[in-house]
């Protein structure tokens, strides 16, 4: 018996066009939503478009009528999975923030490409095809939201991009994809052990994000005080440390209780408060600083956002981020 599949296209160059001078750039119509509807000997397919935006124009705004609209179909009819096209730049922020607020339990998947659809070896349709049938499949029930492109299968918290243009872009390092999907089947070889879900209907808030560099200063924490931002993610050297002349901006953020959150602009690894000289990761912490466990800059900024619109009790805050 076919299944019930939600396939969302919100747009990115998963529904573009490449047009003669080599620009790449949305068309009067969406070539996926002809495609989709071939697609019926996989799943009952059910369309949505609620926009059709290239990825870096997407904000919390879309997002939140992403989760909406999931949420109002899911009550409406039954839904045994959903499927997700998006642009491939900020496609990790908007699946980390599905995984953190919709909470339920059958496959949701967010998948994009990397060439527009008249590209020689165009890999929209292919990610489309292979996320339906993760979508479909029983062993993606229970696992949150799911990045699915290039025959791998990421967890939303883990994954990310790590290249302009490659068609293998979406790593998950350190940990790797949690499974593959072959032409005989979808396998999985690791199942997520932590489950998050945090109820939010609106994000009001303001968080800004830094990254450190040799030589930085307060200057910037300072303008962000001055701004009346909400909180504040700083992608730290190493471990989790800060040039001396950023302690007293960081403090100053501290001192009016606006969260400041520490991961580190490493590629792997896990910002600690390690070293104790001055602006190093021990030195932070007990200044008040919050270290993630293990997010990149940019999921950071999505949790404390969801954080912050969730509560102002700043032990609540701190301890989602451990």
């Amino acid at each position: 018996m076919k299944k019930d599949i939600l396939v969302i296209h919100t747009g990115g160059t998963i529904s573009m066009f490449e047009d003669k001078t080599g620009a790449v750039k949305p068309g009067n119509e969406n070539p996926l939503s002809s495609h989709t509807m071939g697609l019926s000997n996989l799943a009952n397919i059910i369309i949505k478009e609620p926009f059709n935006l290239p990825s870096p124009h997407i904000t919390m705004t879309e997002m939140l009528q992403i989760k909406k609209l999931i949420l109002d179909e899911i009550n409406q009819k039954d839904i045994d999975g959903i499927v997700i096209t998006h642009g491939t730049d900020t496609l990790e922020e908007t699946a980390y923030f599905l995984d953190l607020t919709l909470g339920l339990n059958i496959p949701i998947v967010v998948t994009g490409a990397m060439r527009s659809s008249n590209e020689v070896g165009s890999d929209g349709l292919y990610n489309l095809i292979t996320s339906i049938r993760v979508a479909a499949c029983d062993d993606a029930r229970e696992k949150g939201v799911l990045v699915v492109l290039n025959d791998e299968i990421h967890t939303a918290k883990n994954v990310t991009k790590t290249h302009t243009s490659n068609v293998s872009t979406f790593q998950s390092p350190q940990y790797g994809p949690i499974g593959i999907v072959t032409k005989q089947g979808i396998f999985f070889h690791n199942q997520p052990t932590l489950k998050e879900n945090y109820k939010i209907d609106q994000i009001t808030k303001q968080v800004a994000l830094l990254k450190a560099h040799a030589g930085m200063d307060s200057l910037l924490f300072y303008a962000i005080k001055e701004l009346n931002f909400d909180g504040l993610v700083v992608e730290a050297l190493g471990q989790g440390n800060l040039p001396p002349a950023t302690v007293e901006g960081i403090k100053a953020l501290i001192d009016v209780n606006i969260p400041v959150i520490i991961v580190s602009r490493c590629f792997n690894g896990i910002a600690q408060d390690v070293y104790g000289y001055d602006g190093g990761g021990k030195y932070l912490r007990e200044m008040g600083a919050i270290f993630s466990n293990g997010l990149n800059g940019q999921k950071a900024r999505i949790k404390l956002l969801i954080g912050l619109s969730h509560t102002n009790n700043m032990k609540f805050i701190e301890d989602m981020f451990h």
